[in-house]
């Protein structure tokens, strides 16, 4: 009888835990190549991307050509017009007329000045209803330049800031990938943690009550107390709790997972421990490197000191002189029609400056640029802060990556020797050489040892991820991550 029973218990611990429904094998990398590509996260980041081309493309077209067409068709006016009399008195006469235009213009901007060279053709028709005439008026063809002079030039500065921006919203975007990455990694572990637990409270289920049988032969030939019967009980009581939890937190962990990395189907999941088949070396010095060659961060560094050295050239130029230059050569004429307005063109000129300057206004011009100017020293000051915290977040990842690798080593061969020390306790009580006391003690030891290579592996991964998204460096593949 004894040996049947010992039998029985040796099967029970060497039970795994089963999904009762039909369940799908998911690996930690099909979890994270899933929430990377259809996650609703994922299709966000992907949408913030193209927002940020489509606004760069809108910036380059500034730089180019642009043909436009202006016309103003039809223009019918019909009322009474005030006139001034010779004598100094006014009438209101009746107008009815139409005043019709078309053109066609060329522009481009000139970034180096801020200026706009364009060369533009109109043409114009009046038509007086009331007195039954008709003129055209036409330019038939105009150069022209409207440059403001001591200025500031948006385009100017635009050209060395914009793409920088869109080089960092690229980055962005790779960045985002890895907190996907991270996050559904995060999720997996929580689940396979959760799978983890119920295997382990099922196994123990089933051994306690193995086990309790055995104690109860025991205790029906008085070798073994009552309350040493009680104190199984009450741990069988313990275990079927445990495993009501367990399942519940499974549900939960389950329908999170596949809510984050886009999984429909309603089959539960089995999760695989995902041990590393290498552990890469990472270096802090090439960490380093590869984050300030690749993290959006290291190109904010830039963008941002060249925007404090725009707001204060924008605030010196707007508070001083103030003009603008506006030129026009070409060749226009008048006619009773089209025709005539073709024929013998005459010389069309153009040329002006307007300008404004403060005489007095009480320091307001001083004030906007002092402004600037201490906006750009703080800008300076939280920059090199901001490096500063981004190369000790780069040191201190690395270390916690290597000392994690270490960790997962040791927590391994503790998970072993747990689970052949518990084997061990378990066919001494059956013998009889053990209390149940050294036996709950195996019994939570083996249990324990479990977690916590389940919650290494987790922080490895963790690390491991966290490294990559910080870097934006595949440091298996030796490689940068791209699109």
């Amino acid at each position: 009888m004894k040996t049947i029973l010992f039998q029985t218990l040796l099967f029970g611990a060497a039970t795994t835990f089963s999904f009762g429904q039909a369940a799908g094998r998911l690996t930690l990398q099909e979890a994270v190549d899933m929430a990377r590509g259809q996650s609703i996260a994922a299709r966000q980041a992907a949408t913030t991307r193209e927002t940020r081309y489509w606004e760069y493309r809108t910036f380059q077209s500034n730089f180019k050509p642009q043909l436009l067409l202006d016309s103003r068709l039809p223009a019918f006016t019909r009322s009474f017009n005030e006139v001034v009399q010779p004598d100094g008195t006014i009438l209101f006469q009746p107008v009815r007329y139409n005043n019709s235009s078309v053109g066609l213009s060329l522009e481009q901007n000139i970034a180096r000045t801020g200026g706009t060279i364009y060369a533009t053709t109109q043409m114009q028709r009046f038509d007086d209803f009331s007195r039954n005439n008709t003129l055209y008026n036409g330019t038939l063809f105009a150069v022209g330049l409207e440059q403001p002079l001591f200025r500031f030039n948006e385009l100017k500065w635009g050209r060395k800031i914009e793409p920088l921006k869109y080089q960092e919203s690229r980055q962005e975007y790779l960045e985002s990938l890895e907190e996907i990455a991270f996050r559904a990694s995060s999720l997996y572990f929580d689940l396979l943690l959760a799978q983890v637990n119920l295997s382990i409270a099922t196994t123990n289920q089933q051994n306690t009550g193995d086990i309790l049988r055995i104690a109860q032969e025991k205790f029906d030939l008085g070798k073994i107390s009552r309350n040493e019967i009680l104190q199984l009980r009450l741990e069988q009581l313990k275990s079927e709790k445990a495993v009501a939890t367990a399942r519940r937190d499974v549900e939960i962990c389950t329908l999170n997972l596949k809510a984050y990395i886009g999984l429909q189907n309603g089959d539960k999941l089995e999760l695989e421990e995902p041990r590393p088949q290498s552990k890469p070396a990472v270096s802090a010095e090439k960490a380093l490197v590869e984050a300030y060659a690749n993290r959006a961060d290291a190109i904010a560094f830039s963008r941002r000191l060249l925007e404090a050295k725009r707001d204060v050239a924008k605030a010196k130029a707007e508070t001083g002189l103030n003009a603008a230059l506006t030129a026009n050569v070409g060749f226009s004429n008048r006619g009773q029609t089209i025709g005539e307005v073709y024929e013998q063109p005459q010389n069309q000129q153009l040329v002006s400056v307007a300008f404004t300057m403060p005489i007095l206004d009480w320091g307001r011009t001083q004030s906007r640029r002092k402004t600037a100017e201490a906006n750009q020293q703080l800008t300076q000051y939280t920059i090199e802060q901001d490096q500063q915290n981004f190369k000790q977040q780069i040191y201190t990842q690395v270390t916690l990556f290597e000392m994690l690798k270490d960790q997962l080593t040791l927590t391994a061969q503790a998970d072993s020797i747990a689970a052949e020390k518990y084997q061990i306790a378990k066919d001494r009580y059956v013998l009889g050489d053990l209390s149940i006391t050294d036996l709950s003690i195996a019994f939570a030891e083996k249990d324990q040892a479990r977690r916590d290579f389940i919650s290494a592996l987790r922080d490895y991964w963790a690390a491991y991820y966290q490294l990559r998204w910080l870097t934006l460096y595949d440091f298996e593949k030796q490689r940068k991550i791209q699109e």
